[in-house]
């Protein structure tokens, strides 16, 4: 029964196809994950691999994108998350949640966590929202810093380190090109650069640096939102979806809500609602029935002696 009670796939062999896909000249598309079930929804239907977003962890616990949340919460969400799928996940671990050293430990738990890559960003400690204003960054020498305690601490050399910076909306996007270019002489296999506005934006941070680029699609921001196919052929090899499914989710849930607190009864939401018997066909409720009845259907025979 294996990949039942986890995925069956190695966590070095998540790392190794997350490094294979940036380098395979097809974009890697990571939707958003908000929980383990949605990961396997996002395995199901034919994605790259699994994103977790710290703005999505934080919203789950009900705390605004400031820096509120512990590596202890985060690693903990991406441990649940990569059990149960096959596809690699890339975490989002803010600052390193702290200083260098921090950096350092928080690569160490999200290896022992499963994870497949992780990315670290230049904004000062504690950070904020990518796409809000009022941001800062710390000095390049600081993040590069940052980033090479985070290469040293490494045990496994396919997991992912992703340098992200937030400079472009800050000192604007030359600024954000020279800093890119440092931290991947630091020792990034991948850059992500946020809050870039449009294609030609891309474009000429595709141009100007020479290692693997992932994007952020998130919705209401300040990034036009560009398709997966747009931002293959400009040349940028991930893109991630942070925040989609659970805006998906809270939004038909407060509609939900709205109409039982009126109506008294969700008898007219009915076909809005995943059924039974889809949830659980992608909880393998079946196979689990099998597994159960392979351990306890047994007699115990007995011997002459």
């Amino acid at each position: 029964m294996s990949g039942l009670l986890a995925a069956a796939t190695s966590a070095s062999d998540k790392r190794i196809a997350f490094r294979r896909g940036l380098t395979s000249g097809s974009i890697q598309r990571l939707p958003g994950a908000f929980n383990p079930l949605v990961a396997k929804l996002i395995q199901e239907i034919g994605f790259e691999g699994v994103y977790v977003s710290g703005a999505v962890v934080s919203a789950d616990l009900a705390l605004p994108d400031i820096g509120l949340t512990t590596l202890t919460e985060v690693a903990e969400r991406g441990r649940q998350i990569a059990r149960v799928t096959d596809l690699p996940v890339l975490i989002d671990a803010d600052t390193g949640f702290g200083e260098p050293m921090s950096a350092a430990r928080t690569v160490t738990v999200l290896e022992d966590a499963g994870i497949a890559g992780c990315h670290l960003e230049d904004q000062v400690n504690p950070k904020r929202c990518g796409h809000l204003d009022g941001k800062a960054v710390v000095p390049t020498a600081e993040m590069v810093r940052r980033l090479r305690a985070a290469v040293s601490a490494r045990r496994d050399p396919t997991f992912v380190i992703c340098a992200r910076t937030d400079a472009a909306g800050i000192n604007g996007i030359d600024d954000a090109i020279e800093r890119a270019k440092a931290y991947a002489d630091a020792g990034a296999d991948l850059i992500f650069t946020e809050a870039l506005h449009t294609e030609a934006e891309f474009e000429k941070f595709r141009a100007a640096v020479d290692i693997p680029l992932l994007a952020n699609m998130t919705e209401f921001g300040k990034s036009d939102l560009i398709s997966a196919k747009t931002l293959e052929d400009i040349g940028f090899n991930a893109v991630i979806y942070p925040v989609t499914t659970l805006r998906l989710a809270m939004y038909a849930a407060e509609q939900g809500l709205r109409e039982i607190h009126a109506q008294g009864t969700q008898s007219g939401l009915l076909e809005k609602m995943q059924h039974r018997s889809r949830l659980y066909e992608l909880l393998e409720y079946e196979r689990y029935n099998e597994f159960d009845s392979g351990i306890f259907n047994f007699r115990i025979e007995e011997s002459g002696s």
